[in-house]
């Protein structure tokens, strides 16, 4: 006797993700997946389509801060903080020098202390891009400066610069943790600053810990893009 089996049907695929933005550039059209636009004038998200446009290209969020950047008249002026401490070891300088170079390549310009380690392992990635770096010295003497540091500003403040560092950035990328480190992670949560940690970075209240220079650069682009809380600041 012989048993019949009905053939099961395969499982259904599920479908592909969509991608949360969708960029027309010939329009300078950013939508999010809700269909919300983004005004880059504002760097603000308003009402829009019910659904993105299936028809616009998909991008990742770094690839859109980039044409923000570097393609409209709109690019934000304010730098981004990168710190970390003067005695690095490999592998934090590996991590801040992508993380510079990736900061150029998005068009956004580096703030850090100017000094070494993490600093200048973070300027030398951004001058191989073509970037802007800014060394916010705490000595009076513009020399001590790493070499690759594009602005150089003497301070003289000492360590009374970490609050201008913490203050006059965007959002701070923190590789690695030192006490001076600290002081500007908890200055720049103090300010409602997004603190971003990487390498070991400071377990404080409120920094957003992630395990790549790429996972830093997209909350980089987070907050240029008013994806963020945190790191609003107008330039």
């Amino acid at each position: 006797m012989t048993t019949e089996h009905t053939p099961v049907p395969p499982a259904p695929q599920p479908a592909a993700p969509q991608p949360a933005l969708r960029l027309d550039r010939r329009e300078g059209r950013l939508v999010d997946a809700e269909g919300r636009q983004f005004d880059p004038a504002s760097r603000t998200w308003g009402a829009g389509a019910a659904r993105a446009p299936a028809d616009l290209a998909g991008v990742d969020t770094v690839s859109a801060a980039t044409w923000l950047q570097c393609e409209t008249p709109f690019r934000v002026r304010v730098p981004v903080g990168v710190i970390g401490p003067r005695d690095a070891e490999p592998a934090l300088c590996a991590a801040a020098e992508a993380v510079g170079e990736g900061l150029a390549r998005m068009g956004v310009a580096l703030l850090c202390g100017g000094r070494s380690g993490v600093m200048e392992a973070a300027c030398r990635g951004a001058e191989r891009a073509g970037g802007v770096a800014i060394g916010l010295l705490p000595d009076a003497d513009p020399a001590l400066a790493n070499a690759h540091v594009t602005l150089v500003l003497a301070t003289g403040l000492g360590e009374a610069r970490n609050a201008i560092i913490a203050r006059a950035s965007l959002c701070l990328v923190a590789v690695g943790d030192s006490f001076g480190t600290l002081s500007e992670v908890a200055l720049g949560r103090q300010f409602g600053k997004t603190v971003i940690g990487l390498e070991g970075a400071a377990r404080v209240s409120g920094v957003l810990h992630v395990g790549t220079p790429r996972e830093a650069l997209e909350q980089v682009a987070r907050c240029l893009l008013g994806l963020a809380a945190g790191g609003h600041d107008r330039g």
